[in-house]
């Protein structure tokens, strides 16, 4: 039996974060992963053949390059490896009648894109990157700060201070609106709507639901104002330098390490037990990176005494499915609209706002979606290094996809469960990645294939293959996340605290509430 400051449950990038803040200040530190890797979601490995490196699942890094977290901690990142890959020409949407948009981070070409199609949402562009700045001082406040009354209060004090009362209820209007709405009021131009909607996906956003309009905005500005960045070699760049920071600061990380229970007693929490037995004893804090359904009859065989709560942690609401196809391919895929969309580092296949809406509906229902959103990445065309030389990587997110299978939208694939059919619907992706990029398949020389359970069994915590932990709708998002009460990463059991994707501030690879929690445990 050991005895430490404060144990980890789970090696997510939050965890990592966290543990590295309160090492520095001296905590005694232990992190316990069930995985033989840690990085939970962020992570890079070679899943089709040598030399080919695939992220697992996130790619884009610019919340961490951005976050509260690398600002103080830049250069300790740096001495342990940290090191980005930058993006010019950050996404893009192809459409079924050989048109296309991207957002590059030269306004000058993106409004050029836009000119062409339309001289007025050209011109609303330049307005929007133009009031950026002012914006996001408020929403990145927003969305940095701990969901406290006092911080709330602040956050509002100021945006009503620098913005007055009618420029506080714009703000406050964006939060609510759904993709949609804030779209069709801002552009005329369907190409362009559905280029930027298509980021509202990425975080169980259709176009139809309310408070998804935030995240398009934040991407497509904070795109065309700071550019994105990759990781140099992979995602994985960040967990070896979190990973480093720790040891170096005295932690201890442990793999193969599955925490059977999170010990108890008098409402406090004592420590944990791994399945083998061994109990180590944590003074101060236990900290879970874990998806909320697995606190109550899992790692709380008991529960938390709060019967509130342990119902809430059950009953939170996960996103639909993803799989993740990753191929290593003799070239990059030859795109019919042009061959500019070779060059950035995400391409989009969702030709309309309504297409998206079926899609998502489609899932909802356990259907296989007919035509899924697809997010291809093309890292190597930032970041070389990821293959071997001429050689590249393409990274394909297919979303959005039931957990479990009730039946086909498309009416050609018997249901059953996803490891009898992966095969058959990835065919079907590739035949939608054919119909914009002719003659892809020639170009694979592996590939690799993770289905919804296939991703939860990597990681438990994607539930049904749930790549961001928990949706992110207006009732399970801000105070509500991940129930209302216990957004400041707080449980009933004192001492025992909930970070990652499913807790405030939510998905991404920014660090935020792994790092809030350790300034908040362990002061600035």
């Amino acid at each position: 039996m050991s005895e430490f400051d404060a144990i980890f449950v789970g090696a997510g990038h939050n965890s990592l974060a966290c543990a590295a803040h309160l090492a520095l200040k001296g905590w005694k530190i232990a992190i316990f992963e069930r995985s033989q890797t840690i990085g939970g979601a962020v992570r890079t490995g070679e899943y089709t053949l040598p030399g080919f490196r695939h992220d697992f699942g996130a790619m884009n890094l610019s919340l961490f390059a951005g976050s509260a977290f690398h600002r103080k901690y830049a250069n300790e990142l740096k001495s342990h490896g940290l090191e980005f890959a930058p993006v010019a020409d950050c996404f893009a949407s192809a459409f079924p009648d050989g048109k296309w948009f991207g957002v590059s981070n030269d306004l000058e070409r993106t409004a050029s894109r836009l000119a062409a199609v339309s001289t007025a949402d050209a011109a609303t562009w330049r307005r929007l990157v133009g009031a950026f700045p002012g914006e996001a001082e408020h929403l990145f406040r927003l969305l940095g700060s701990p969901m406290s009354g006092r911080a709330l209060a602040g956050t509002v004090w100021n945006l009503w201070r620098k913005k007055g009362i009618a420029g506080a209820l714009d703000t406050g209007r964006l939060l609510l609106s759904s993709p949609r709405a804030w779209l069709e009021e801002n552009f005329e131009t369907p190409h362009v709507r559905t280029t930027l909607a298509a980021w509202g996906m990425h975080l169980d956003f259709a176009p139809d639901i309310a408070g998804g309009a935030v995240f398009p905005y934040l991407e497509s500005m904070a795109n065309q104002s700071f550019g994105m960045v990759l990781g140099k070699r992979g995602a994985d760049t960040i967990i070896r330098a979190l990973a480093g920071m720790v040891k170096t600061a005295g932690g201890k990380i442990m793999t193969g390490a599955d925490v059977a229970e999170i010990t108890v007693a008098g409402n406090r929490v004592t420590g944990v037990r791994l399945a083998s037995g061994e109990t180590h004893v944590a003074d101060k804090a236990v900290i879970a990176g874990v998806a909320p359904s697995a606190l109550p009859g899992r790692l709380l065989p008991n529960g938390s005494g709060d019967a509130a709560f342990d119902k809430a942690m059950k009953k939170f609401r996960h996103a639909p499915g993803t799989m993740m196809i990753h191929l290593a391919l003799d070239d990059l895929p030859d795109w019919s609209a042009g061959a500019e969309l070779r060059r950035f580092a995400y391409v989009h296949l969702a030709p309309s706002l309504d297409a998206m809406s079926r899609t998502y509906q489609q899932a909802m229902a356990g259907m296989l979606p007919d035509q899924p959103v697809l997010v291809l990445g093309q890292p190597t065309a930032v970041d070389p290094s990821r293959a071997p030389e001429g050689k590249h990587v393409l990274w394909v997110q297919v979303r959005m996809l039931p957990a479990e299978i009730l039946g086909d939208a498309a009416g050609k694939i018997a249901p059953g469960p996803w490891d009898a059919i992966k095969d058959a619907y990835a065919e079907r992706v590739l035949d939608i990645i054919e119909s914009y990029a002719p003659g892809l398949r020639q170009k694979i020389l592996g590939r690799a294939i993770f289905s919804p359970i296939d991703l939860e069994r990597e990681n438990p915590n994607l539930v049904g293959g749930d790549q961001i932990c928990g949706s992110h709708h207006l009732a399970q998002n801000f105070v509500f996340r991940p129930a209302p009460g216990f957004a400041r990463w707080n449980t009933p059991v004192s001492n025992l605290y909930l970070i990652g994707a499913a807790t405030w501030p939510g998905a991404g690879t920014g660090a935020g509430s792994g790092f809030m929690l350790a300034q908040q445990l362990g002061g600035h």
